[in-house]
């Protein structure tokens, strides 16, 4: 789709003015001008506009699709190789957005990468100025231990390490465990805002508690502890348990089974991970999202200021990036860049864990999307 499906009328790209030949003369003096803008250290607006002010957005970023049964082969020889501890810190490897020339970003805003500890194993704690979290595609027996709370790690699990919040992870078991992480790093980076600090060299609570105190404070439906009726920047709940997604999303189905407006869109039922304090996303500069396709359901193409990362959790479909298909399926992790064209067309049911920039977008009231059908 072009600038022009968008806003009628308006040029595919910005035009030139027309204006005269210099005359040998002004050729030499505007030689002479953009010599001296360079040693200034300046650059006109007329030379560069194209690229600062585009049409519509033009990111860097690419849409990519990284499969997890390469993936996850990877991560286990690092599990083999590469030890865990002070220095490194995090068997991690981030997803590299091939169009972003080789920095450690899926997106200009967001990091995401597969993390793996072996059996026994325990990575220690460390806090930082970026927002964090952890989903699980599969595994248990791994506790991330936030300010001292230990959080069981269970598949299907949304856990949260806000910033500026000491967590580390110990492996109660013999057999290795793999999540993805995700981060607002490149955002952090760019703005010149990040602060490191080390914690103790193990946790400061090796416990295996089946549920997190934060959970058992905040973590019921509708229900607000009258010890903590201030609002907070971050969720105050350590983890958002798969039980209590799936079931939110099988409920939205069979809802609309009964001829009742629960959905998305027929066949698409999604939830979002809120802060129950505020109503808002779990975290200032991440939304994170869990869709539900039923078998043989396709999404309506859609673009969206602001980027995303999605992982599919269960089931088998495809995805569709700027008109190219891809087929995807357990585990696999794929970007959709600001403005890309996007769709899922769901072969079975289809189960993906979703997160973005979108509240950060929204803040600064950069939000745009365009729906086909609806004209949004």
């Amino acid at each position: 789709m072009s600038s022009t499906d968008l806003f009628p009328g308006a040029p595919e790209h910005h035009v030139t003015p027309s204006v005269p030949e210099p005359t040998p003369e002004e050729a030499g003096a505007l030689e002479d001008l953009y010599a001296n803008f360079g040693r200034a250290n300046l650059i006109p607006l007329w030379t560069e506009i194209a690229d600062l002010m585009p049409m519509v957005p033009t990111p860097k970023a690419v849409p990519h699709v990284w499969a997890w049964n390469s993936l996850y082969p990877l991560a286990e020889r690092a599990g083999e190789l590469v030890p865990v501890g002070r220095g490194g810190e995090r068997r991690a490897i981030a997803l590299a957005n091939p169009g972003l020339g080789g920095t450690p970003y899926a997106t200009p805003t967001l990091w995401a990468a597969i993390q793996y500890l072996g059996g026994r194993e325990t990575a220690p704690e460390h806090r930082h100025s970026q927002n964090a979290f952890r989903f699980v595609v599969e595994g248990e027996g791994v506790w991330t231990v936030v300010n001292g709370d230990p959080v069981a790690m269970r598949r299907g699990d949304f856990l949260l390490t806000p910033g500026w919040n000491f967590h580390g992870h110990h492996n109660d078991t013999d057999q290795p465990m793999a999540w993805i992480d995700g981060l607002d790093i490149p955002l952090v980076h760019y703005l010149d805002t990040g602060f490191f600090e080390y914690g103790t060299e193990r946790v400061t609570d090796e416990a295996t508690p089946d549920v997190s105190r934060s959970e058992r404070l905040w973590a019921y439906p509708g229900l607000r502890p009258l010890s903590g009726l201030g609002r907070t920047v971050n969720s105050p709940i350590a983890a958002y348990r798969w039980e209590y997604t799936d079931a939110a999303l099988r409920q939205q189905l069979l809802l609309e089974d009964e001829g009742q407006p629960a959905t998305v869109s027929q066949g698409h039922a999604a939830v979002r991970f809120s802060n129950p304090t505020t109503g808002g996303d779990v975290m200032p500069t991440i939304r994170a999202q869990f869709h539900r396709l039923r078998a043989g359901t396709s999404t309506s193409p859609l673009r969206e200021v602001g980027s995303s990362v999605w992982q599919v959790f269960e089931g088998r479909g495809e995805v569709v990036l700027d008109g190219v298909t891809t087929a995807v399926e357990k585990g696999d992790l794929f970007v959709v860049p600001s403005w890309c064209r996007w769709s899922l067309n769901a072969e079975s049911e289809f189960d993906l864990f979703h997160f973005s920039d979108a509240p950060l977008v929204e803040r600064l009231h950069f939000d745009r999307s365009f729906a086909e059908g609806d004209g949004r």
